[in-house]
């Protein structure tokens, strides 16, 4: 049953150097700078966002997120929403309007898996990067590197998933899209979405909480994703893996770092999801093509790797 969350809203990472994450999220990757803040936060967002901004970059002592938004429908729902946290037992904090630059109050709240995430109402929104609203050309003249679109999704390590996916699912009305099971029927991964995408957040079984395995960038064709792969040789950067395809979800992906250890994915194309779709189901035993469809071995670096 949906309770009101459309979308992604934005997410912040915590970098190393600020400079050096620009060089990677704004010039090779293609996002677009948008600002900074009296903090030293940088604000960034894919050429087809609407909103001002989807990722925030803070300087810090150590790599990882700081927590992932989602955008609610109204503040009727914010508030409903808010109430429901605080009776599922969440740790609940409010965020007041302006804390990040143009965007409204936000509802901050802890999960089993022990990351942070919020959700919000209201959000300036300045339109896709270098279009008119009005017979807008077909895409803007002066993108950089990999020239993404969207911020898409990010996949998450914790203990206890079953928990979090049971807050997403019944407080915030997301639907279980795709998992992995063991041999006793116990759920080691959880792709969860609120719209027909394959996937909005996807949470993996750690013994380690609150870890960041990687946010993912859209792209438009399996093209994009092999000139990804050429920019990530001609800067040096590190790569990860890829360019592949997933069995889970069927992106065509590729993998890799951001100077501070983060790992960023960008992606084109995968699966499809709508409310009376069962989920897709992965068993343990296949994780190798489950992640790798190509090679069907796992690589023990994008296993363990995390911030």
């Amino acid at each position: 049953m949906k309770k009101g969350v459309m979308r992604p809203g934005h997410i912040q990472l915590r970098v190393l150097d600020m400079e050096e994450a620009l060089k990677h999220y704004r010039d090779l990757i293609g996002l677009i700078e948008v600002e900074r803040d009296d903090q030293g936060r940088a604000y960034l967002k894919g050429w087809t966002e609407v909103d001002k901004f989807s990722v925030v970059l803070r300087e810090a002592d150590e790599p990882g997120m700081d927590f992932v938004s989602y955008k609610v429908l109204d503040n009727e729902t914010l508030d409903k929403l808010h109430k429901d946290l605080i009776e599922y037992g969440c740790n609940v904090e409010e965020i007041p309007a302006g804390e990040l630059n143009g965007c409204g109050r936000r509802i901050r709240f802890d999960s089993p898996t022990g990351h942070m995430f919020e959700i919000f109402a209201e959000k300036e929104q300045t339109g896709k990067w270098g279009l008119s609203k009005v017979n807008p050309e077909a895409w803007p003249r002066g993108l950089k590197g990999m020239k993404a679109t969207r911020f898409d999704h990010c996949l998450l390590y914790g203990t206890n998933i079953a928990g979090t996916l049971d807050l997403f699912q019944n407080v915030l009305g997301f639907d279980l899209a795709e998992q992995v099971l063991d041999a006793d029927g116990t759920r080691l991964a959880g792709f969860l979405t609120v719209s027909m995408k394959a996937h909005d957040v996807a949470f993996i079984e750690h013994p380690e909480p609150g870890k960041f395995h990687h946010a993912s960038f859209f792209l438009n064709t399996w093209e994009d994703v092999l000139r990804a792969a050429d920019l990530i040789s001609m800067e040096d950067v590190s790569l990860d893996i890829g360019p592949t395809r997933h069995g889970l979800t069927h992106g065509k992906t590729i993998y890799f770092f951001d100077p501070s250890g983060n790992r960023s994915e960008v992606f084109c194309e995968g699966d499809y999801h709508y409310p009376d779709h069962e989920p897709v189901t992965w068993m343990a035993e296949d994780l190798g093509k489950a992640i790798f469809y190509h090679d069907r071995v796992l690589n023990e670096r994008f296993l363990t790797v995390l911030t």
